[in-house]
């Protein structure tokens, strides 16, 4: 990692596809949706497609190729399944709850700023047993005016800890993730296990593979600050 501006203060995680393994669920339910709309698509299309989208944010992309809107309440059926689909079958990214511990152990604050609902976290981390881990951390899309890329979710968790953004670092898997913590003007590391690195590093990250990883990579950020 390039040497920091000031002392990092806060890491801000990402939440699908970097805490949990949650995106090929909702990738399926999405897909199956999509093709029942009238637009076949696979699961794989549809992380292609849409990956690091809000359903929101999906909307004018599917209604162009269906070439007519949803029906009223589409999103909200989707938004319903997508839930009860991660309540049953959501799991944890090799390494990433000892990730949020080690940090704890470094002595760094985080949270978790994601383009999911409250709703959604809620299922993923009750699910995965560590919701009193997270409480308090958490930082939707639907608490801010507008969700990644747009910069506003790391604005806001940097303000909720009381630190200006070059005092943080974001752990992103996603390229709207990665744009936002740009936007930010925040440090990124990308998480890079599903997507071409060279994809990530364009606009700034210092990409791993693991999260494993995250640990040194956070050390060696407390040790590069100016």
């Amino acid at each position: 990692m390039r040497r920091r501006r000031e002392p990092l203060r806060l890491v801000i995680f990402d939440c699908d596809g970097v805490l949990v393994d949650s995106e090929p669920i909702s990738n399926r339910v999405v897909a199956e949706a999509v093709t029942s709309a009238g637009w076949p698509i696979s699961a794989e299309e549809a992380r292609v497609r849409f990956l690091g989208m809000t359903l929101t944010d999906m909307l004018p992309t599917i209604e162009a190729e269906i070439g007519h809107p949803l029906p009223r309440g589409w999103k909200d059926e989707v938004h319903a399944a997508i839930i009860g689909a991660l309540a049953r079958d959501a799991t944890a990214i090799p390494g990433a709850v000892q990730a949020l511990r080690a940090t704890t152990a470094l002595g760094l604050p985080w949270r978790i700023a994601s383009n999911s609902s409250r709703e959604e976290m809620g299922v993923k981390f009750r699910r995965l047993g560590i919701a009193d881990l997270v409480a308090g951390r958490l930082h939707s899309h639907r608490d801010v005016r507008r969700g990644k890329p747009a910069p506003d979710l790391f604005v806001a968790a940097a303000r909720a800890q009381g630190v200006p953004p070059s005092a943080c670092v974001v752990i992103e898997d996603s390229l709207p993730g990665v744009q936002a913590a740009a936007a930010a003007g925040m440090d990124c590391l990308g998480f890079a296990a599903h997507t071409d690195p060279r994809t990530l590093e364009a606009l700034g990250a210092a990409c791993f593979s693991h999260m494993s990883e995250v640990p040194g990579l956070l050390e060696l950020a407390l040790q590069t600050a100016e």
